[in-house]
This record gives structure tokens, sequence and C-alpha cells, in this order.
């Protein structure tokens, strides 16, 4: 797994919508510590499927690594099953777009619903940077970049 290197837009993979995952075994434990040690290393907070060529519905984050303790994260089939109304715009960037920054509007708080890489079940209600983070990731696994959201002047 060490071979995955980023895709940069325009590749147009970037644009394809992903699909379900259902094997859940070593390789895909394997492949999402491998696309850790890709965000990590960029450095980003995020990396969806799309971003290292594949079209499976999984993406990696951590929201806390450069402000204190890593707590990685690992989404696979992620589903936002409830959004606030209220929104707040936020500054974005993304590992695919390099010195892009992107003024996106987002809801301030979800809840998402995800499998872990051994397939167990997990919800967890997100806001601020962390809910942000996991709806750009989303959106990739979409085929959506935050070009696509951006609302003007960067914040």
């Amino acid at each position: 797994m060490s071979d995955l290197r980023l895709r940069f837009h325009p590749d147009p993979i970037l644009r394809k919508v992903c699909a379900p995952l259902a094997d859940f075994g070593t390789d895909l434990q394997d492949l999402a510590q491998a696309m850790l040690k890709v965000m990590y290393d960029a450095p980003g907070r995020g990396l969806a499927g799309p971003q290292i060529g594949l079209t499976q519905r999984i993406f990696v984050m951590d929201a806390t690594w450069k402000d204190g303790d890593p707590a990685p994260l690992i989404c696979i089939n992620p589903v936002v099953d409830w959004a606030s109304e209220d929104t707040v715009p936020g500054q974005e960037g993304c590992l695919s777009i390099p010195d892009t920054p992107c003024l996106v509007r987002r809801p301030k708080a979800i809840r998402l619903r995800w499998q872990d890489a051994k397939g167990t079940g997990h919800e967890a209600a997100m806001d601020g940077t962390t809910a942000r983070i996991a709806l750009h990731e989303l959106d990739h696994l979409d085929g959506i970049l935050c070009i696509d959201r951006h609302e003007g002047a960067t914040a």
C-alpha cells in the first residue's frame, strides 16, 4: 500500500461517485492505515478514496492532530443522517487542489453514521471543524469538490 499517491484536479477520478464497500478484511485495514499515512504526510486533515485513485466509499480524517494529539477516524460507507439547519461559512483547502482555498457554507453540526475497517457500525454527532472535514470528505465520495461549493472570496 505504500504506492498510494495523491491525485490532483482535474484528474477525472475526482468526479466519480464512489461505490459502497462490502469486503471488510485485512486488506481494507491496511488500506485505511496507508491512507492515514498519506494524509499525515501531505499534511492534511482528511483524505478520501478518489484522492488516491479509488472509487470506493472510504475516507480518513483527523481533526485534531495539527493542534494536539492525533485522533484518526476511518469512515467506510459514511452517511449523514442529520444536519443542522444553521450553516456557517468557512475556508477549506483540499490536498487535491493545492493553494486554492475556498469559502464553503456548511451545516454547523451533523450526525454521521459509518463503518470502521472491520465493518463495525458507528454513529457520532459532529460539529465545527470536525463536521466540516467529514462533509468535505463525504463530498469527495460523491464527485463534488470544494471549488464546486465555493462562495466567492476566501474567508
